[in-house]
């Protein structure tokens, strides 16, 4: 295995309307659909079409949502060995609003997989040691997270945290983080900064609690690579016509995971993973437009 995923998983309920809506205000939308989402399975899906083989460990409900989830890793060739269906329980919703120009505004119900625990890493011990790369989302139970990053560490195994969406952290998790993943804004969360600090500074705070390498992502601004002891990398924006945004992140993610799996050196996997989340604003939804690695690579060749 390539690639081991924590993977929340949610249906996403997605309605497109021209604004934000004010509290009390009923706002008519002009599309409505359902597909699939969660953080984690995002990103297990995004590591997929990066060629990664790819295996989740997850908690869903016994309910039509979850049977989607099954659908889809099978589909995408994602080993579901690790995955518990529980009986008598929901899976999780998302609830997302699409406004005019891509943005979005989410609400997560976490359903079974907020039962998620440190037993389901520990259960998936074997497959863990036999990876290259651990990755979760904050989107799962912070102790499930710790246990697996525990784990990895001692077999060898690099770890990535996605720490969306945003939420204090304990410094022993971020210790355990060979990468960290976030956008600005959960970046500045994490370490109580404002705008007015850059955020290759921000990021060194986290380099000061035990995190190694951070990518910020800047969404059309492209990314910021920052290393220990070694000078930030900036990595462009694509210039993309966007239909949303939902799913950028876990993309990014999941690419920046499949390119370490293969053994690419970090700023090569960086530029992918980059390249990855320009394309899939391209289409609706969070995984419509999740490219493959040939599309990444295709991208990407012209931003080193």
């Amino acid at each position: 295995m390539d690639v081991v995923c924590l993977a929340s998983w949610n249906a996403d309920l997605i309605s497109r309307v021209p604004r934000p809506i004010a509290r009390g205000e009923t706002l008519l939308a002009s599309q409505f659909e359902i597909g699939p989402g969660g953080k984690g399975s995002n990103a297990a899906v995004a590591a997929a079409r990066q060629g990664a083989k790819v295996a989740v460990i997850a908690r869903i409900g016994d309910d039509d949502f979850g049977r989607m989830a099954l659908a889809l890793w099978h589909r995408e060739g994602i080993d579901t060995k690790h995955v518990e269906v529980a009986a008598g329980e929901r899976s999780g919703v998302a609830q997302i609003l699409v406004y005019e120009g891509g943005d979005n505004s989410i609400a997560v119900y976490l359903g079974a997989g907020g039962r998620l625990g440190p037993s389901h890493a520990q259960a998936a011990e074997a497959t863990i040691a036999a990876a290259r790369v651990v990755m979760a989302p904050n989107e799962v139970p912070i102790e499930a997270t710790l246990a697996a990053f525990r784990i990895a560490r001692a077999h060898g195994v690099t770890t990535v945290l996605n720490p969306a969406p945003a939420r204090p952290l304990p410094d022993e998790l971020l210790a355990l983080t060979d990468l960290l993943t976030p956008n600005e804004g959960e970046l500045r969360g994490l370490v109580g900064m404002d705008d007015s600090v850059p955020v290759e500074d921000a990021a060194r705070a986290l380099h000061a609690r035990g995190t190694g390498t951070v990518l910020v992502t800047l969404g059309e601004h492209g990314a910021c690579l920052v290393r220990p002891g070694t000078a930030p990398r900036h990595i462009p924006g694509h210039r993309m016509t966007v239909a949303d945004t939902v799913g950028a992140g876990d993309t990014c993610t999941g690419a920046l995971a499949a390119a370490l799996a293969r053994g690419l050196d970090l700023d090569t996997a960086a530029l992918l993973a980059n390249a990855a989340a320009a394309l899939s604003v391209t289409g609706a939804g969070a995984i419509s437009a999740m490219p493959s690695l040939a599309r990444t690579e295709a991208l990407a060749a012209g931003s080193g």
